[in-house]
């Protein structure tokens, strides 16, 4: 907690805020139009927001990120810590049930936490410390570190990708790299999986058995009222045009990503509202394959990201000014670990520099695969411009269009490119994702044995990054992560191409928007 709690507010993330409770309507039905398709229903599984967002509706957490970014606890009631820093000691709070019925045991929480300790870059560090795991009593279970960390609570109170959600024991048995079959949660809505259809629909009904905190919410924290009988995912509506036209027609209720195109159109609209939801905004990113040619050469990748100046990524792809920045830091800027340290070869460099790179390289022609997604208006432009930059450096590029699930499956496989893999895919990430040495998972480069996409290995960013975790003081800190910074910016771990704000687009009769970290649909009202 002593990490996050020095956010300033004004870095966080807005979104919904809790007004007085009315009697819920009958058969109230949000409708909303999310940011890509549902296709991967467990959110251990894959980095992917809508992954993340369905795990949200779904399961609870043991510590939420309230909106002035400090850690409260969500299905803890109380917790202890030993003199040493050594033993931590957790109490459940009452109520907490699964969908299923039984109730919510130490025994599942530690089968949660151990198999999203083997996915996520900051649960692996986590696990790095950890000797062992017990549950004394159904309500209660313990965490025994081999030697002090400073950030258990910061890990379980993560709110983004992978965020440890707390599943039945069953669930969380399943071998970390395979999917659950099973989707059952103790959250605030029950996913109604005879009704999923993905391209189609996805569909929720509110947990009446779910007791909320007494808390007001706040980001992931606080009480998770339910005010509507039913939320519905139109996974089908992907067209831009056609989302906007169903907004301004009722059709829909909430529109989660607004294409850029579109902004000003909806802004001068009066029978719409264009909810604030991040202060700090999202970080656009290209992210090589370290396991294959050309990208396993590091001054192949160098040159890459001596090509990626962040401007022509942002203007093409946001081009409305007041909605992006160009940033050199992997960290975000104007967060605690924001930083420049060894990001001239991006920040000031030029295209024929990049050039030179390449050539001194001993590039040997070696196609780029660059995977583009055709459906998420959020980022489908971006691979477009690395294409061109790429292809202006030297490299070819063989650049294949296919939706964002399809994507979001073949960058798991660690196959040669030429025989159904990948070298390169663009993304965007959360603040609280990338802002921290320990969260940020491409600062994890254990190669074939870390969890996010890409595998780069650097045992030297690794002995830095493990003593950011065992540092205590701010000073410390921030002088590792400078070192973190410049190292990942010597290997190329990826380029990160800029940060914008993704708007948001609701009817005016939707109401309770308060701050948060992404896409939330609970203490949301429809009027």
């Amino acid at each position: 907690m002593n990490l996050i709690s020095r956010l300033t507010v004004g870095a966080v993330f807005s979104v919904l805020t809790l007004a007085a409770v009315p009697a819920l309507a009958q058969n109230t039905v949000l409708r909303v139009v999310p940011h890509s398709n549902l296709a991967i229903l467990d959110p251990i599984w894959t980095t992917a927001y809508m992954s993340r967002n369905h795990g949200y509706m779904i399961y609870d957490t043991l510590f939420g990120t309230d909106e002035k970014a400090q850690i409260k606890p969500q299905m803890v009631e109380s917790w202890t810590e030993s003199g040493d820093h050594r033993l931590w000691t957790f109490k459940l709070r009452k109520g907490l049930e699964f969908h299923d019925g039984k109730p919510v045991t130490g025994d599942d929480v530690i089968a949660s936490l151990q198999r999203w300790g083997k996915r996520d870059a900051m649960g692996s560090a986590l696990m790095t410390f950890v000797q062992r795991m017990d549950s004394p009593a159904p309500d209660t279970f313990r965490i025994f570190l081999g030697e002090a960390c400073g950030f258990v609570l910061e890990a379980l109170g993560k709110p983004s990708s992978n965020v440890p959600f707390i599943m039945p024991k069953r669930m969380a048995d399943t071998d970390a790299f395979k999917q659950i079959e099973e989707h059952i949660g103790s959250g605030p809505f029950i996913f109604k999986r005879d009704e999923f259809k993905p391209g189609d629909k996805a569909v929720y009904l509110k947990n009446t058995k779910y007791v909320p905190r007494s808390e007001p919410p706040s980001g992931t924290a606080g009480g998770k009222h339910v005010f509507v009988d039913r939320v519905e995912w139109n996974l089908a509506l992907r067209d831009a045009q056609a989302q906007v036209n169903a907004l301004q027609k009722g059709e829909i209720d909430v529109l989660e990503a607004l294409a850029f195109d579109h902004y000003e159109t909806v802004k001068a609209d009066s029978s719409l509202q264009i909810p604030k939801y991040a202060n700090l905004g999202l970080q656009y990113m290209a992210r090589f394959n370290h396991l294959h040619k050309p990208f396993d050469n590091v001054k192949v990748r160098q040159a890459a990201l001596a090509a990626f100046s962040q401007e022509p990524f942002l203007r093409a792809q946001v081009g409305v000014k007041a909605l992006y920045r160009t940033c050199p830091s992997m960290f975000i800027c104007n967060t605690p670990y924001g930083s420049t340290a060894g990001s001239e070869i991006q920040a000031k460099s030029n295209m024929k520099k990049a050039q030179e790179l390449l050539k001194a390289s001993g590039y040997d022609g070696t196609p780029v695969v660059l995977m583009k997604p055709t459906d998420l208006a959020s980022i489908q432009k971006l691979p477009d411009v690395a294409a061109q930059l790429l292809r202006q450096a030297g490299f070819k590029v063989d650049l294949q269009a296919m939706d964002w699930q399809t994507l979001v499956g073949r960058r798991a496989k660690k196959d040669a490119p030429d025989k159904g893999g990948w070298n390169m895919f663009l993304t965007a990430w959360n603040v609280f994702d990338v802002w921290s040495p320990i969260a940020n998972p491409t600062m994890d480069t254990r190669g074939e044995q870390s969890g996010w996409f890409g595998w780069a290995k650097d045992d030297k960013l690794l002995e830095i990054r493990a003593r950011f975790m065992r540092a205590t003081d701010e000073p410390t800190k921030k002088k590792l992560a400078d070192e973190i910074h410049a190292r990942a910016f010597e290997i190329a771990t990826h380029a990160p191409l800029g940060e914008y704000d993704q708007p948001m687009a609701a009817r005016k009769n939707i109401s309770g928007f308060f701050i948060t970290n992404g896409n939330i649909y609970w203490n949301l009202k429809k009027n």
